[in-house]
């Protein structure tokens, strides 16, 4: 019979907990809010091209 306890769960997941944790200095860093200013610029775009386009 299977055990009903412990799954592992929290084992299999320590590695990933591990590795978000650390940063890299090397890493690109963008802040959030000009993901989000290029997202709403993005989305205008794509209006303005189904307007002028349809």
């Amino acid at each position: 019979m299977a055990s009903s306890g412990n799954s592992g769960g929290l084992m299999s997941s320590a590695g990933l907990v591990r590795y978000f944790d650390s940063e890299d200095r090397n890493a690109i860093r963008i802040d959030p809010k000009t993901v989000m200013a290029f997202c709403v610029l993005f989305g205008v775009f794509v209006q303005v091209l189904t307007l002028t386009v349809a």
